[in-house]
């Protein structure tokens, strides 16, 4: 039986494989009507609709939020179909054929087997609905305008009504006239004037622009006296007109004149595609929506399509603005996904469905065949699941077809049109999967079962869409005689598969791909597979990433052409394969660290015999060889064993051969540099697009290429200074270090000498450097610490003093002793060093001078100063002057002192040290007043003299050489050290005094003995060195302080006496004027305050200064009680108020000093009348002023 009458229906049928909203003859709606299959899925989206939508007719109030339907799909799921069979449903649309008339819900009687969904349909039809059915895209305008979307809308309303669609502002007019039920006489008169019809004519209105004003004012009864300027008007009017708003309540009224059960739905296709990002066009769908849901009361109904989801749409626009779009999800609650299983159970129904006995044919055939069905259809390395046959029944099912098909077919419609490798037509949906799988199975139909469907099959179903540069690419291939034709297969299915991510073009996949028999020989078809890509590959039109191929477009191929012309030099190669094995594999290597002792050795690299990086001397050698190198022969095990031993031995790694690593290197070197020098603003889109996917490619290239490179690393035969070591790693740094650390091993004679090596250099380094009785070269127990090691710096150092070559600690640590035959640690050998000058055999210098032990340290760190640091021997002091250095020490400091030349100079600083402290703090002290400043300065000027000394033998030769200056410091100190633990306390006393007595000394000198005890306490304190005068100074205070306590007593008796008097004289006016308690208080106490100061006071100047303050306190007290007396009276007298017992008065004080009077002396009568007579005028002026007088 041939497979084309295994079907139920012809496959050979003409089956309208792309629904379009504009197709709407008989013919076409009843084929879809009638092939229409409902899927579970379908059975589910219907159900869910009519739900919302009959509970909008029931419950209007609660229906303006749910009028929205989003439906979305891959593309050509059969969106496009669903919402036009939804359309057929809502207008209930009678079709007729051959006699046969039929409506939309008779179609469904039998597609739909559950009662109450059938019934819901019925329900949902029974009202007046206008149902709009169009495609956006191919209804609007070029404008691309915020209301584009409110224009399409209002454009197939009006359309609908049978007014002009293109010109809003004509249908606008129309509307009037319609309304005012003058429409048909304008239309008979408009034809009157312009001898044709007007609905022929209206779109050319401005050309009958008096004839449309003739009957207009004909109809209206409006005269119209400039018609275009009318026109004009019209237009600008309805511009102002136009909002959401405004179109919605059109709606509604239009609505509400058809009855409260007329509805209108705006079924809308491929909306998602026409908004794109623009975020301006989602806003005026989600407003349209909204207006049309609350003003027409959910008796307007928006369906979209959409190719991606809602959420997916506003997640893309809320990446791109910072508007919110949690509006529109909410308009379009309802949303109705068909997912590609839908898809598939709509081909396999309407398309594939067999016959009984065609059905049970193939489940045989199954049953057979079915081992080997398995393995046929096998694929490797994919990003997901391609399903092979699951039973007999899906094998009668999808026969000739294989299950993956399904999903693989749509992801290849999908992705070649994203790619934009089709023309206009793919890209708008002009192309469905059931027209894909009609036009393939139409192939197969003449042949019996047993064949399968290969995938270049489908190609033709996409020819005729793709854009020519793609298409010529492969019609010139067929031309070509160095190609056949199953090269032309190859070369569609590559295609077809070239943007699918998730199936990589590698030689399984394709063998896959190519079975076109149950029993394909998979092993023939891999020879015939490999050779054809061979010739493709030859012609370029194909490219090749490792393992996976590549159709390649005119402009690829002329990219990849050129690519290949690149002009490459072995050292380049050479250069490459250094940079992915050193950098890339090896992590950067430049140094390597031998773990034995922690060394860093510096690395030589070369690959190929070709330098890579910077040479250093001294450096371990470390070659690659690989299989590019052009003398492969010449690298034998014999002659590569000879090269090892060369520079004092070396690692050659010797990779194995391998024959894809020429071709991917070159094939990376090439692209690479091809990018770099394309890489430029000025290429077009193309090219561009073209030069990131060689990148791209390019970058899996180098990532195979190092998969490969550590393979071969890992097989290497390594040789390593004249022998072959047995390597045991099996990571490529692994190996490397493994071989290095045997050169290492094998070619340092002295790395031996170092025998104990110190877990922490630099700590054991500080420690010898802070603990002066630390033995340096003691490893306990007698034993010297790496003595062969200590012996080969110490003679090295000694031969190069000798011969007067400088030694700087760098080269010592990083170069002599690095390096062969030695291969020290660096830091190993800085310890070396510091034991021998621990030792007393060596010294560091820093700018010519000796460094200190404790200065070392800190000059080690970083280790970039040991460039400024020399090595050199120690000079050591004689023994004669080592003896007069101790007998000094013992001489002066009175201790003991140590017999060897470091122990003593370690005694000497410590005394000096001692000394320098104290020196230091009694000259700060002598600052505030102390004696001995001159002492402290000298002792301290002549120690930090002494301390400054660079290491022990200059520091012992100063010591001695100033022994005098020694011995006079000595003494200062001892009295300096006695002074303050034992004199201070007497000083401060004097100072004390002194500072006391000074108020009083003019009165204290008229008394002798207090005068000449003054005299000497000021001796003393201004004495160079009053040490030895301190003595007296107990006796000398307090002589002087009995003639100063009995003077105070004295002068505070009168003063208290003086201050008592003027007490008396203010409480005696208080008590007059019976002053209140607070104004008593205010008035006396000053007063009393002098008084308690002069009971404390010891100056007999400020007692004196006290008794004169009582006498002007008493005065302000008493004239502040008259003032107060006076401004009673002056109320009283103004109040008329006359007391029976008027207060006394207190007058003011006139206080006149007598003695103030006369400048001169009374010396006869007439002098003394004259003054008698002063007095008198001040004392009756004073009278007259009503003020009591006081003489003074």
């Amino acid at each position: 039986m041939p497979i084309g009458d295994m079907f139920e229906r012809s496959i050979q049928r003409s089956i309208n494989g792309v629904i379009k909203a504009d197709q709407k003859d008989d013919a076409n709606v009843w084929q879809e009507l009638d092939e229409y299959v409902i899927t579970k899925e379908l059975d589910g989206h219907l159900r869910g609709f009519f739900e919302r939508y009959l509970s909008a007719l029931d419950n209007p109030a609660e229906a303006s939020g749910n009028v929205g339907v989003w439906v979305s799909g891959f593309f050509g799921s059969g969106k496009s179909h669903f919402i036009k069979i939804l359309s057929y449903l809502l207008a209930n649309r009678q079709v007729s054929q051959e006699g046969q008339t039929r409506k939309a819900q008779d179609f469904f009687e039998d597609k739909i087997t559950d009662p109450m969904l059938a019934g819901d349909i019925a329900r949902a039809i029974t009202g007046d609905t206008d149902v709009l059915l169009f495609n956006i895209d191919s209804k609007a305008d070029a404008d691309n305008s915020r209301d584009a979307i409110l224009k399409v809308f209002l454009k197939v309303f009006n359309e609908m009504r049978g007014f002009s669609p293109d010109h809003p502002h004509i249908a606008r007019l129309e509307q009037e006239l319609e309304e005012k039920g003058a429409f048909d006489t304008f239309k008979a008169e408009f034809e009157k004037a312009a001898d044709s019809p007007w609905l022929d004519e209206r779109d050319g209105y401005t050309f009958y622009s008096d004839a449309v004003a003739t009957a207009y004012s004909a109809a209206m009864g409006q005269a119209v006296s400039d018609p275009d300027a009318w026109l004009e008007r019209l237009e600008r009017d309805f511009d102002n007109w136009l909002s959401v708003e405004n179109v919605c309540k059109m709606i509604k009224e239009y609505l509400d004149n058809r009855g409260k059960q007329h509805r209108i739905v705006f079924l809308v296709d491929e909306i998602g595609q026409f908004i794109g990002g623009n975020t301006q066009l989602m806003l005026n769908l989600q407003t349209i929506t909204e207006n049309l849901g609350t003003i027409c009361d959910g008796r307007a109904w928006v369906i979209v399509t959409s190719q991606e989801d809602i959420d997916a749409v506003v997640g893309q626009l809320k990446a791109s603005s910072a508007n919110d779009f949690s509006k529109i999800q909410g308009r379009f609650r309802t949303r109705l996904s068909l997912s590609s299983a839908n898809v598939d159970e709509v081909i396999q129904k309407r398309l594939l469905k067999k016959r009984p006995e065609a059905a049970d044919t193939l489940r045989e055939l199954f049953r057979k065949e079915a081992d080997i069905l398995k393995n046929q259809l096998s694929f490797t390395n994919t990003g997901r699941t391609f399903k092979a046959y699951a039973d007999e029944d899906e094998f009668a099912e999808v026969y000739p077809f294989a299950p993956y098909q399904f999903t693989l077919v749509q992801s290849i419609f999908e992705s070649v049109r994203k790619a934009g490798a089709t023309g206009l037509h793919l890209a708008r949906g002009e192309r469905s999967l059931l027209d894909a799988f009609q036009s393939a199975a139409k192939a197969v139909v003449e042949q019996e079962p047993g064949i399968l469907v290969p995938l270049y099959c489908f190609y033709p179903s996409i020819e005729s869409f793709l854009e020519g540069v793609v298409k010529s690419t492969i019609e010139n291939a067929a031309k070509n005689p160095s190609l056949q034709d199953f090269d032309v297969n190859v070369l569609q299915t590559l295609f077809l598969i070239r943007y699918v991510d998730e199936i990589p073009g590698n030689v399984d996949n394709l063998i896959t791909l190519f079975i076109d028999q149950i029993d394909a020989d998979r092993r023939g078809l891999r020879t015939q597979i490999e050779e054809s890509l061979q010739r493709l590959e030859g012609q370029t039109l194909v490219s090749r990433n490792g393992d996976n191929f590549f159709f390649l477009t005119n402009e690829e191929r002329d990219i990849s052409r050129e690519i290949k012309a690149v002009d490459l030099t072995a050292a380049e190669e050479a250069k490459k394969l250094g940079e992915l094995i050193f950098e890339d594999l090896l992590g950067g290597m430049r140094k390597f660290r031998f773990t034995d002792n922690g060394n860093d050795f510096a690395l030589n690299l070369s690959c190929d015999q070709h330098p890579y990086g910077n040479r250093n001397d001294g450096a371990l050698n470390l070659q690659v060889i690989t299989p590019l190198i052009d003398d492969r022969d010449e690298w034998r095990d014999d002659k590569t064993l000879m090269r090892s031993t060369e520079g004092e031995g070396q690692v050659i790694l010797r990779l194995p051969d391998d024959n894809q690593l020429a071709t991917e290197l070159r094939q990376y070197i090439q692209t690479d540099k091809y990018v770099m020098k394309r890489t430029d603003g000025s290429l077009p889109s193309t090219a561009r697009r073209i030069l990131q996917d060689r990148a791209d490619e390019n970058r899996q290239r180098r990532d195979r290429l190092k998969v490969t490179l550590e393979k071969l690393l890992q097989s290497a035969v390594a040789f390593a200074a004249g022998h072959q070591p047995n390597l045991k790693a099996s990571t490529a740094q692994a190996i490397v270090n493994e071989a290095l650390h045997d050169l290492v091993r094998n070619s340092f004679g002295k790395l031996a000498y170092i025998e104990h090596l110190t877990g922490d250099p630099q700590a054991e380094i500080k420690a010898l450097l802070d603990d002066p009785s630390t033995l340096a070269l003691d490893l306990g127990e007698g034993e010297t610490v790496n003595p062969r090691a200590l012996k080969e710096v110490q003679q090295y150092v000694e031969l190069a003093s000798a011969s007067h070559r400088q030694i700087i600690l760098h080269d010592l640590a990083n170069t002599q002793f690095a390096r062969r035959p030695y291969g020290w640690s660096e830091w190993e050998t800085v310890l070396l060093v510091i034991r021998l000058v621990r030792a007393g055999e060596l010294s560091l210098k820093l700018n010519q001078t000796v460094l200190p032990i404790e200065k070392i340290y800190e000059q080690l760190n970083p280790p970039s100063r040991w460039r400024t640091i020399e090595v050199e021997r120690r000079k050591a002091i004689g023994s004669a002057e080592l003896q007069q250095a101790r007998n000094l020490t013992r001489d002066i400091f009175g201790k003991l002192p140590p017999e060897d030349e470091d122990r003593l100079y370690a005694a000497i600083k410590g005394h000096l040290e001692s000394w320098q402290q104290e020196f230091r703090q009694w000259s700060t002290l002598s600052n505030t007043g102390y004696p001995g400043k001159s002492l402290a300065d000298e002792g301290l000027a002549l120690c930090d003299k002494l301390l400054s000394a660079p290491d022990s033998f200059t520091a012992i030769q100063q010591f001695t050489s100033h022994k005098d200056d020694l011995l006079d410091t000595a003494d200062n100190h001892q009295e300096l050290s006695h002074f303050f633990t034992n004199q201070k306390p007497v000083w401060d006393k004097l100072i004390k005094a002194l500072r006391e007595f000074e108020p009083n000394r003019p009165e204290l000198e008229k008394d002798n003995d207090a005068k000449i005890a003054l005299q000497r306490l000021e001796a003393i304190r201004t004495a160079p060195s009053p040490f030895g005068l301190l003595h007296e100074v107990e006796a000398l205070v307090t002589k002087i302080d009995q003639v100063n306590s009995a003077a105070v007593a004295k002068t505070r008796t009168h003063v208290l006496g003086h201050i008592d008097n003027q007490i008396a004289r203010v409480s005696t006016d208080l008590d007059a004027t019976k002053a209140d308690a607070d104004t008593r208080n205010r008035c006396l106490l000053k007063l009393q305050n002098l008084r308690q100061q002069a009971e404390a006071q010891t100056s007999l100047a400020h007692l004196y200064q006290l008794s004169t303050g009582s006498t002007d306190a008493a005065d302000d007290a008493v004239d502040e009680l008259a003032r107060i007396s006076a401004k009673a009276k002056k109320v009283a007298e103004e109040k008329g108020e006359y007391p029976s017992e008027p207060m006394p008065a207190v007058k003011p004080v006139k206080a006149i000093h007598a003695s103030r009077l006369s400048s001169t002396y009374i010396e006869d009568a007439e002098s003394a009348e004259q003054y008698l007579e002063e007095l008198r005028k001040q004392i009756m002026d004073a009278l007259a002023k009503d003020c009591r007088v006081q003489i003074r």
